[in-house]
């Protein structure tokens, strides 16, 4: 007899499990699953929707599904239009859902016209609609997701701010110098930079935003906000259920919840005290479990399954305009005492290098704008292998000193 494995999500993580092996894929949004990284070139116009549409499960997925609720005892799923799907093992997929600041003029889960997150391919869409040249528009957040859709708006001709709470951009992934030249392609994007501010409210007029308030009184006109401040992971469905929530959904090895009957992967999981919020550690949990599940098809005993111990996550952009810029960030981009740095900048080819090694480990680095040395490093970091003795400037030579 057959397994039903039933999946609540379709984003990278269940698509990818719905990919690898015959499932009843829940997925909330109306549309067929579809890769979130492509976003912001949706937005810029450079990809239609249908560009970005992930590969095609192995069994059709049920669209517009919003799973509600899980019975544990009964082991089925409720979806909000009152059908139960019946399931021997429950994959949660839930992902991340924006954070929505605390803002005067923000209250609740009704947005004022205007205002959008940027999460969604209806997010997306939307913004589409909106934005036309010369419209001005307030992008709340200098993180990864702030900064490409800040680009995307340049693009389509908007009036664009940028506005970060920290001393800099991206400062989760780039190191300073780094962040500056981030910031220097910005402003030739036609992009207005505001670092070290806070935004305290929204000003609106007949329900619909007219302007973005600084702590400090200065006021920012804006007929588009964009909410860029971060995901939290999508727990409540888990939580409702009983299982062990901390920030994320807990999983072991295994991906198994505190139910061993429900597994998590993805954004909403929480594996050994981190929830990555990546997509390259939602594929990997998504490739982990299809491998423990199918080797339990096939009877391998407890001790020969496959595990998952964990994923080194890199950060990669490529940030568009008259001249393109890509960036790639990995581990611990800031030194700690007695760690060895080497960094190389190109003023005239706009490139900045920088490794950071401590004895004889490769722990961080950044690159922009010459990336040629970068799968070389990746593969150094994630493999967490020492380094061959040979001059640390090696590290950051075209072909990495291989």
């Amino acid at each position: 007899m057959s397994t039903r494995i039933v999946v609540v999500g379709g984003g990278t993580a269940g698509a990818r499990l719905a990919q690898r092996l015959p499932v009843t894929l829940l997925g909330e949004e109306p549309h067929a699953p579809y890769n979130r990284l492509l976003l912001a070139d949706v937005l810029a116009g450079r990809y239609g929707p249908e560009v970005i549409a992930l590969p095609e499960a192995r069994e059709p997925a049920r669209l517009g599904a919003r799973a509600v609720r899980i019975d544990r005892a009964a082991r089925t799923v409720e979806c909000a239009d009152g059908s139960r799907v019946p399931y021997d093992r429950l994959v949660l997929a839930t992902g991340s859902a924006p954070v929505l600041p605390p803002l005067r003029g923000l209250r609740g889960a009704e947005l004022p016209s205007g205002v959008h997150p940027f999460r969604t391919l209806d997010d997306c869409l939307a913004l589409r609609e909106l934005v036309r040249p010369g419209v001005r528009a307030v992008v709340i957040g200098g993180g990864l997701l702030g900064v490409s859709a800040a680009r995307a708006l340049a693009a389509l001709g908007a009036e664009v701010m940028l506005t970060q709470q920290g001393e800099r951009l991206m400062e989760r992934q780039l190191d300073e110098h780094s962040s500056a030249l981030l910031r220097t392609h910005m402003e030739e994007l036609g992009v207005e930079v505001h670092t070290e501010c806070r935004v305290s409210g929204l000003r609106q007029r007949d329900g619909a935003v007219t302007a973005v308030e600084l702590a400090d009184g200065f006021i920012l006109d804006a007929q588009v906000v964009v909410l860029a401040c971060g995901v939290r992971p999508r727990v409540a469905l888990a939580r409702e259920a009983g299982l062990d929530i901390r920030t994320g959904v807990v999983v072991d090895d295994e991906l198994r919840t505190s139910d061993p009957y429900v597994h998590a992967i993805g954004d909403c999981a929480e594996h050994d005290g981190r929830v990555y919020g990546l997509a390259g550690p939602a594929l990997d949990q998504a490739d982990a479990l299809a491998d423990l599940l199918l080797a339990e098809r096939a009877g391998d005993a407890p001790g020969d399954r496959p595990r998952y111990t964990g994923t080194r996550a890199l950060t990669r952009l490529t940030l568009g305009g008259p001249e393109s810029l890509d960036l790639a960030a990995f581990g611990e981009t800031t030194p700690a005492p007695g760690d060895d740095v080497v960094q190389l900048t190109d003023a005239t080819r706009r490139a900045y290098r920088k490794v950071v090694v401590r004895g004889d480990r490769l722990v961080g680095g950044v690159l922009l704008g010459d990336l040629a040395a970068v799968g070389t490093l990746a593969r150094a970091w994630e493999g967490d292998e020492a380094l061959p003795d040979a001059p640390l400037l090696h590290l950051l030579t075209h072909d990495g000193g291989s």
